[in-house]
């Protein structure tokens, strides 16, 4: 486990982020694909589980696999995760992810934990999702907070996730852990027609590349780093770094994930007669905050982008989950949807949570910002296997963020507290 690193919850004496104006770009976050692998039942790779859910609807009974170990042994499973961070360098500006990396460390993805200063010194506080001080509104940007997952308290966020959605909270066994390492960082220098920078109008900069010729690097990176273990997955790290298929920003992706053969040194033969590695790996943007506009895409700062690729990892790590299809209208980029991706649904919705004092701007909230996640029954249009405390007990809760996600459709009904509806 990571440890806790030094933060405070003191805000710094800059502006108050709710009196500056939002001058933020205003986007769409898409999803890409890196690529996906079925692997065999013997298959070396990350430690995973297989079931089966019928759908409510369509009566269609639809398998899975998913990270760890299955909930309903109440077994727990640590995963490794070889964090590699990419230093990038375009147009003669550096955007290096190893200056990032203890900020991620010291998140809720791999802390359970951070330290604040008060009158007395130095306090450890665990990372809480009973409540959180602000969620998404309805329009995406920030609104106020409340209660979120009432006794979730002091864990990683990937394990919160999974166990509000397998109703595994008050369990002191089932628990799913990522155990990081870091590796040295891989520096990538981008040809002038593949990528440029781009600047907010509050002087907020990142690099924009070219998705294609970025997919590649992170797929000849798979191929060249020997210490790539299948069993544990690769997390490449950049910072302010978005990807784009034309240049314009309309559409932009600041994270994937995906799978494939492992073809690195020390995999041994990738035609393994059904024993072949499949590597899950898992790209991700630390984003600054002020970049995108605070009125509709609040939530996509900081770990945002990470979040909502290792949850989606987590979910589907070897993206080959499918469900019965689902469309929701405030992400309609996704189209007509046959993949269990998590954050898709909620796309640029989250939270706040802890404090820190890494990559510090006048726009910045000294928070992380995590993405909202849909569960397991919301797909398969069942009856949530999760906490009953939010919303009428016959229903329970189809998001992690249960009754704060407040996305309606053009009917007034609140999508998220109801199952998928259909294309």
């Amino acid at each position: 486990m990571a440890a806790a690193l030094l933060a405070s919850i003191a805000v710094a004496a800059d502006d108050d982020p709710a009196e500056i104006p939002d001058e933020g770009i205003d986007a769409t976050i898409t999803g890409a694909d890196f690529g996906g692998a079925a692997p065999l039942p013997t298959s070396r790779t990350i430690r995973h589980w297989s079931s089966e859910t019928t759908n409510g609807d369509n009566g269609v009974t639809y398998r899975y696999n998913m990270v760890g170990a299955d909930p309903s042994t109440d077994g727990s499973a640590v995963i490794g995760v070889d964090i590699i961070p990419l230093n990038v360098t375009v147009a003669g500006h550096e955007f290096n992810g190893s200056q990032i990396t203890n900020a991620v460390l010291a998140s809720p993805l791999f802390s359970t934990s951070f330290t604040v200063q008060t009158s007395t010194g130095p306090a450890t506080v665990p990372y809480s999702y009973v409540s959180t001080a602000a969620a998404s509104n309805a329009l995406g940007g920030p609104g106020p907070g409340g209660s979120l997952s009432p006794g979730n308290s002091g864990v990683q966020l990937l394990d919160a996730t999974m166990r509000a959605q397998f109703n595994k909270i008050g369990s002191p066994f089932y628990h799913l852990v990522l155990d990081p390492a870091v590796h040295d960082p891989v520096s990538i220098n981008v040809p002038d027609d593949q990528g440029t920078i781009v600047t907010s109008p509050v002087g907020v900069t990142m690099a924009n590349l070219d998705m294609k010729w970025f997919r590649t690097r992170i797929q000849n990176q798979l191929g060249r780093l020997n210490y790539l273990d299948p069993t544990r997955l690769a997390l490449f790290l950049t910072y302010d770094v978005l990807v784009t298929t034309d240049g314009t920003l309309g559409t932009v992706v600041v994270g994937a994930h995906g799978a494939g053969p492992a073809t690195g040194n020390g995999n041994g033969n990738v035609l393994a007669d059904g024993n072949q590695p499949v590597q899950t790996f898992v790209w991700g943007s630390w984003l600054s905050t002020g970049f995108f506009s605070r009125n509709r895409m609040w939530a996509i700062q900081d770990i945002h982008s990470l979040s909502h690729e290792i949850v989606s990892w987590a979910v589907d790590p070897f993206v080959t989950n499918t469900v019965q299809p689902w469309f929701v209208a405030r992400s309609m980029q996704y189209g007509c949807s046959d993949l269990m991706e998590t954050a898709d649904p909620v796309a640029g919705l989250g939270f706040a949570i802890g404090s820190h004092n890494f990559d510090v701007n006048r726009f910045s909230e000294h928070r992380y910002h995590p993405s909202d996640q849909v569960f397991l029954p919301w797909f398969m249009r069942s009856d949530p296997q999760t906490q009953s405390v939010q919303h009428d007990r016959s229903v329970g809760r189809f998001t992690f963020l249960g009754d704060l996600n407040q996305v309606k459709d053009a009917a007034g009904n609140r999508i998220f507290q109801q199952a998928a509806t259909g294309c």
